[in-house]
Parts: C-alpha cells; structure tokens; sequence
C-alpha cells in the first residue's frame, strides 16, 4: 500500500527545498545523502583520531611527572615553557641543574620547588 503524501521539506545538507514522498526523508537526493554521509564519517575519523591525540599527550606527561631527573627537554614539555626559558632559568640560578657531560639534568624536587 502506498500513499500519496507530498511534504515539502529542506535537505540537511544543502538547505535546499524538495518534495519528500515520506515523513523521514532527510536529503533531496541521494547524491547529498552520499556526500552527508561522508562527511559525518569524516567528522567521526577526527574526533577519534583528536581523542587518541589528547591519550598520547596525557600518558606522556605523566610518565614525565613519574621521573625523578628531566633533561632541559623534558622540563620544557613539562612546564609547557620553551626550552630556552629553562636555560635561562638555570643561568639565573632559579632553577638548579647539574652538567653531566653535554646534557644537563634537573631533578623534579627542584622544578616543584619554583613554585613553592
């Protein structure tokens, strides 16, 4: 049984207006049904792909907070500052660190302490 409705509605996709046969019909053809469709997988694509960003990100600044020496490196990620702000802060005798070699170690206790 089929019935003889005709609505006049606005597609979801380009806004323009069509005669829908139905009550669910949300796209007035099925090449913006396509195209919807590829866009809500694309959208879906970057919010997994922005979620698994965010986890990276979060595991490794706390794998920093876990350590008990940090290189200027991993000071400046952890602090958010750029590396030569670090170095700065060493050279004014703010933040201490040891040489060993060519790198240089801060130890955690006396990042936390620039705070105190």
């Amino acid at each position: 049984m089929s019935s003889n409705i005709k609505i006049t509605r606005i597609c979801q996709f380009c806004d323009a207006d069509f005669t829908a046969r139905t009550t669910v019909t949300k796209y007035c053809s099925h090449k913006c049904a396509s195209r919807a469709y590829k866009q809500r997988t694309r959208n879906r694509n970057i919010e997994k792909s922005v979620a698994e960003t965010v986890q990276v990100i979060s595991v490794k600044k706390i794998e920093l907070q876990a350590k008990e020496f940090l290189s200027i490196n991993e000071a400046s990620e952890l602090l958010n500052v750029s590396r030569w702000t670090i170095s700065r802060a060493i050279a004014a005798d703010r933040l201490k660190a040891v040489r060993m070699g060519k790198r240089v170690i801060i130890r955690r206790k006396d990042i936390d302490q620039l705070f105190t």
